[in-house]
């Protein structure tokens, strides 16, 4: 990550990325900057502060609804130039804690987390300020171990099942956010990812650089690191300026203004998709649903003549029916009358007759339940 100062071509990343820095901020126009380092190492799982008188003591991972995820007492120290971002950096890499194996003699028992964080205030044409920050995170990884090839031992075996603990965490975490489907992260299962859960998962953007061995009897590590390192690339963020929500709207809104003068002057061409004439595929839907109207209310118009003819015919046969059982009902009359039979019970016949049925009593041999179950069958049909 750091490489070596002579030659310059062999510099590493982290002080290149303090030149680019630096140089974009000299050349900024009518804005103010302020830019502050920390550096902490995670030790067997505990939090240390590099830059801090008591490099030993332990501190305390916190969130906030604003801040996000931070390290509480980490030092912030400010830097102007590269040169002092160099010094803070020189300071904290003595502390790291280091040990000899088989493998490497200056190894690193720890992960790093050097990270500078950046305000800039930038002064508009009508004298107003608009605030961002942001932050940049670099991340020194200690190497995955096997015992069998570093020979470690004691406090050394210790801190290499740590680290291979973290790593994997980390890998966890990155196969969750690649695979898409996963509804939980497990940011929380070490603190080297939950460190990292704003870098990995939040408004960044990732990169990762794999330190591979060119020797054949490290072949096994040498894919799982590729393997490791393509999961990093495939994750997709899409990252935000970090800014106040009106200065995003006021900018939003002075872009789409930009936009449209230039379309105005002809510098940009008007984009003919979003005027497109609509006149014909709004009256051929017109017509589609005129037809599909028309078609529903026949198929209704044929049900309801349907049902008109079947009433028609059911009407029709209940008049015949109660016709039938008047006149049965007039023919059992008739013949009780013919007899001379006793008046015991009168009886109005339905229909609107001023006919009446005679009904003689039991000792005669009939019985008046006989008439009256005719009778109710004929009102029942009537109704």
């Amino acid at each position: 990550m750091q490489g070596i100062d002579d030659p310059a071509s062999q510099r590493g990343i982290i002080p290149r990325a303090f030149e680019h820095i630096f140089e974009s901020v000299s050349v900024a126009e009518n804005t103010k900057f302020l830019v502050h380092a920390s550096y902490l190492e995670i030790y067997n799982e505990d939090i240390r502060d590099l830059l801090a008188k008591d490099t030993k003591n332990k501190l305390e991972i916190k969130e906030h609804p604003e801040r996000g995820i931070y390290v509480q007492g980490l030092s912030m120290h400010p830097v102007h130039n590269v040169a002092e971002c160099e010094r803070v950096m020189a300071r904290g890499w003595k502390n790291r804690s280091t040990g000899a194996t088989l493998m490497n003699s200056d190894s690193s028992r720890s992960h790093s987390i050097f990270t500078i964080n950046m305000e800039m205030v930038k002064i508009d044409a009508e004298g107003e300020e608009h605030i961002r920050a942001g932050k940049l995170n670099l991340v020194d990884l200690a190497g995955s171990e096997r015992q069998a090839k570093t020979g470690a031992t004691g406090e050394r075996l210790k801190e290499a099942t740590k680290i291979n603990l973290s790593l994997s965490a980390l890998g966890n975490v990155i196969s969750a956010l690649v695979d898409g489907k996963s509804t939980h992260i497990p940011y929380r299962d070490s603190k080297l990812t939950r460190l990292l859960q704003d870098s990995l998962g939040g408004n960044t953007k990732t990169l990762m650089i794999a330190c591979l061995s060119p020797a054949d009897n490290n072949y096994e590590e040498t894919l799982s690191t590729l393997r490791y390192a393509n999961r990093a690339k495939n994750i997709k963020n899409k990252p935000k300026i970090n800014e106040d929500p009106k200065d995003a709207l006021l900018r939003q809104y002075q872009e789409e203004i930009e936009k449209l003068k230039a379309m105005l002057t002809g510098q940009v061409p008007i984009p003919t998709s979003e005027y497109t004439d609509h006149t014909r595929e709004i009256e051929s839907e017109k017509q589609r649903l005129q037809q599909e109207y028309e078609d529903k209310m026949a198929e209704m118009r044929i049900k309801y003549e349907k049902e008109q003819k079947s009433n028609v015919k059911l009407q029709e046969d209940i008049d015949k029916l109660q016709t039938q059982y008047q006149n049965k009902i007039s023919h059992v009359q008739d013949k009780f009358q013919g007899d001379g039979a006793a008046m015991e019970n009168v009886v109005p016949v339905e229909g609107g007759s001023n006919e009446n049925i005679v009904v003689q009593s039991d000792a005669d041999g009939y019985h008046s339940s006989t008439l009256l179950a005719i009778r109710d069958q004929s009102d029942a049909l009537e109704r």
